[in-house]
């Protein structure tokens, strides 16, 4: 067939773009056949390869929440501190006090951190792949009488160094259409639709009569969100060469001073806030987290790592999250630092359940809770029967041993030591705490954090109703 030279240079200006991506993408495919695919490995083999580097043996066993149990959980608070002694928030690794804030911001707090990170949760890679935003769908419906707009939204984390995982960031923000302003959120850690179980796992215990938190909190004219930790990290050991470990480790296991799904959780809501920055519905200077149980743990480390947050509600987080370690109450270090639990955390922190012991961690609850300072806290939990193994007296006595950090930066903690009554809100400071009587839920609390949460954060003023409603 023959072709003028002008028909020729039309035909390969069409062509050219279909040949110069044809060959970009076999580029690309080719590029990413050479990389090594993610290790998979499961919990069990995992757990073992960091006992292996730790040059641990064994560990010992964590406890049971079989009464009968020979291990079974101690409840009985005459036996619950056998190490007393805490770490002092304001005394330097040196042996020098503080005593200014100058000293703590400068010194003893970056001290704090470095353990933290080295010893407990993981250090955070110095360069996190950027997080692309996408709103995939927006509703506008009504939440009660008070009508809504929710967006759904898609994080698309930057996988171009390692193209073999991809990481989707999954989160959901309603805000009240009834406003003339930006309005504070709560996100929580959480789950969009319905709330999955595993399987022979008892039933949540039902709702309280009444409206819901998001309802609670749309009556404050405040918007609420939902952020999905799984879809940042998954909640096992096996998936710790996948989601956003995995994708900054290439698809390899991680060192053992290397984030665990807390800090992954915990970055994830960093991008969240930073999509809210972007967010002309959201007030981006007031944004609370919450989260309960093992997303309470994420909530109190979120809340210590990013200053941008202005409040938190941390809900029976137990060890691991704002327990003292160093209480044999409910679940323990060993718990945590078993093959279920231990992909929270640094590979170090298996040190403590062996064999090491408690009283060697260099730092402890109360210190976690002293990183969030001099922003507000509230710290809630349930009855010891239902909710004994998060330890509310635990977490009620670590906040009160990060009470002078609040105390040296101008705010107030904590005005007791003594553990209250149940259901005795103790929240005139920036430090709160409640025992509700109920079980292992959050909803009972959730009336006393608003009005908490109500000194820190403003809405803006209701729109005014069209004339004739």
């Amino acid at each position: 067939m023959y072709f003028s030279v002008r028909q020729a240079v039309i035909l390969s200006t069409l062509l050219l773009p279909l040949l110069s991506t044809s060959a970009s993408t076999q580029s690309a495919n080719a590029a990413n056949s050479a990389l090594p695919p993610p290790v998979h490995l499961t919990a069990e083999q995992d757990h073992q390869r960091t006992m292996d580097l730790l040059n641990i043996t064994t560990l010992r066993p964590g406890r049971s929440g079989n009464p009968d149990a020979p291990n079974a959980a101690n409840y009985d608070e005459s036996k619950a501190n056998p190490v007393s002694d805490l770490p002092d928030p304001l005394i330097l690794n040196n042996g020098k006090k503080v005593t200014s804030p100058k000293i703590w911001w400068s010194q003893r707090r970056p001290e704090i951190v470095e353990s933290f990170d080295r010893e407990i949760y993981g250090r955070v890679p110095k360069n996190t792949p950027k997080v692309r935003w996408e709103v995939t769908a927006t509703k506008h419906t009504a939440n009660g009488d008070i009508p809504v707009t929710t967006k759904t939204l898609a994080g698309h984390v930057d996988n171009r160094s390692y193209p073999l995982i991809t990481v989707d960031i999954q989160l959901e923000l309603t805000t009240p259409d009834n406003v003339t302003g930006p309005v504070p959120v709560i996100m929580e850690f959480s789950f969009i639709g319905p709330f999955p179980r595993r399987p022979g796992a008892p039933a949540p215990p039902p709702p309280p009569p009444g409206p819901t938190w998001q309802q609670q909190v749309l009556a404050q004219r405040w918007g609420y969100a939902t952020l999905v930790p799984g879809s940042i990290q998954a909640d096992n050991g096996a998936g710790l060469t996948e989601g956003i470990i995995g994708l900054c480790n290439k698809g390899q296991p991680r060192k053992l001073d290397d984030w665990g799904a807390l800090r992954a959780w915990a970055w994830g809501a960093s991008r969240a806030l930073d999509y809210f920055e972007t967010d002309k519905a959201v007030n981006a200077k007031q944004v609370g987290i919450e989260g309960h149980s093992r997303y309470g743990k994420a909530t109190l480390v979120t809340m210590a790592y990013d200053p941008r947050f202005t409040i938190a509600y941390v809900s029976s987080s137990g060890e691991g999250g704002a327990k003292l370690n160093r209480r044999d109450f409910g679940e323990i270090v060993e718990n945590v630092a078993a093959t279920n639990e231990y992909h929270w955390m640094a590979g170090n922190f298996l040190k403590y359940a062996g064999p090491l012991q408690w009283k060697d961690l260099p730092i402890d609850a109360h210190e976690l809770i002293a990183l969030c300072a001099p922003r507000p806290v509230f710290i809630g939990g349930g009855a010891t029967k239902g909710d004994g193994w998060a330890d509310a007296q635990g977490m009620f006595m670590a906040a009160a041993a990060a009470t002078p950090v609040y105390t040296l930066l101008g705010k107030k903690g904590l005005d007791t030591t003594i553990f209250p009554p149940i259901e005795t809100p103790l929240i005139d400071g920036d430090l709160a705490f409640r025992q509700h009587s109920g079980g292992h839920t959050p909803a009972p609390n959730w009336p006393t954090f608003i009005t908490f949460a109500s000194r820190y954060l403003s809405a803006p003023p209701a729109t005014k109703p069209a004339q004739g409603d």
